[in-house]
């Protein structure tokens, strides 16, 4: 592990800010912090509006451009000793029952952690039970790993 110094962790946190405050504003632009755009999108047989899968494919495309020329052919990142890079190949079932319940959950009601994090300045009790409600579900997570080592 890295050791940083106060005015490196003021940095981290500068970048940290700016990085989630363009994202932010991103899915503001975007619309996607309204959960109808998303529920519209998975009724494919109704109100079907393909505008996230527009989102999604332009975000792709920039992570893309922005992986293969500043993140693959670098050994280190600017601000850290190594890159934090996914290390598993492979699906297993802990994948698999994530991505179901982060299926289903944004299938139900619409929003995920990006969007509902956004919404929390709206001060409205969905977005901060959904906030709430996912923080808990993360620490139970933790918690069951724990117990499992």
């Amino acid at each position: 592990m890295s050791q940083y110094n106060h005015s490196t962790s003021l940095l981290h946190l500068l970048v940290a800010f700016v990085a989630g405050s363009l994202f932010g504003f991103g899915l503001i632009i975007a619309q996607m912090i309204d959960a109808n755009k998303v529920l519209n999108f998975l009724d494919v047989f109704g109100q079907w509006d393909p505008s996230l899968a527009i989102v999604m494919g332009a975000g792709l495309s920039v992570f893309s451009v922005g992986y293969l020329f500043f993140v693959k052919p670098k050994s280190k990142p600017l601000l850290d000793d190594h890159f934090f890079l996914p290390a598993k190949a492979h699906i297993d079932k802990k994948l698999l029952l994530g991505a179901c319940l982060f299926g289903l959950g944004w299938g139900l009601v619409g929003i995920c952690p990006g969007p509902a994090i956004v919404n929390l300045v709206s001060l409205d009790r969905k977005f901060i039970g959904f906030v709430i409600a996912m923080l808990l579900g993360m620490l139970m997570a933790k918690k069951f790993r724990a117990v499992k080592e």
